[in-house]
């Protein structure tokens, strides 16, 4: 599968984690996928558009841009609600990560949230096990305190998450289990390789890997 057809799933996985959320099993930390960075190379610089909604309304746009900044990978996007949808939810998204090149692990990640009347600022700044959160709004006058998550295995961001796992040899029937941190909340995220079917679009049909995902939180 090719690295925009990974950010699709991501991005898909991410907007309907709640809803396809399952109990985790327990001790869900011996679970965790702790394999190195897989051989397959470091994808090519990317620009990829996507368009979300329901029938033949478009309710979002986004943009996203994979590239390097001083030798790290990054992975730049911006978007929000567009048309009629925007009359009634003004949304507007800018997010920035880096990953180490060599370890595919994160380094940071920066996100702008924009509503109608609120602006919401996430930093993110990634250590061996763990994650440092810095969460501000200029709704609020208390000055915003820095919060520190551990996870047993390491943890990702969504930037790095893709990178690890397409990374990896996905045959079928192999399974991987991470913890995802977006940007608010820990995800475990479990992808079991399913198939590997043709898949035809509008360019032309290619070859795929079908990966079913299921999310606890």
């Amino acid at each position: 599968m090719g690295f925009r057809g990974i950010i699709a799933i991501f991005v898909s996985a991410s907007l309907l984690g709640q809803a396809v959320s399952i109990a985790a099993p327990k001790p869900w930390e011996k679970t965790v996928t702790t394999l190195p960075r897989g051989s397959f190379p470091n994808p090519r610089p990317i620009t990829a558009t996507y368009h979300f909604g329901w029938n033949e309304v478009v309710a979002a746009s986004a943009e996203i841009k994979f590239g390097k900044n001083d030798g790290r990978l990054q992975l730049e996007g911006s978007g929000g609600t567009i048309g009629v949808v925007r009359a009634l939810w003004k949304f507007d998204t800018h997010h920035r990560a880096l990953a180490d090149p060599v370890t595919l692990r994160p380094i940071s990640m920066h996100q702008v949230d924009e509503v109608r009347k609120k602006t919401v600022t996430t930093n993110l700044v990634f250590k061996p096990g763990g994650v440092e959160r810095l969460r501000t709004d200029n709704k609020t006058s208390k000055r915003p305190t820095p919060k520190t998550y551990n996870f047993p295995g390491g943890v990702f961001d969504m930037h790095s998450a893709l990178l690890y796992l397409r990374s990896q040899p996905l045959q079928e029937g192999d399974t991987y289990r991470v913890v995802v941190y977006p940007a608010t909340s820990p995800y475990l995220a479990t992808l079991k390789v399913v198939g590997r079917p043709s898949l035809t679009v509008g360019a032309g049909t290619y070859r795929a890997i079908k990966l079913d995902v299921q999310l606890s939180k």
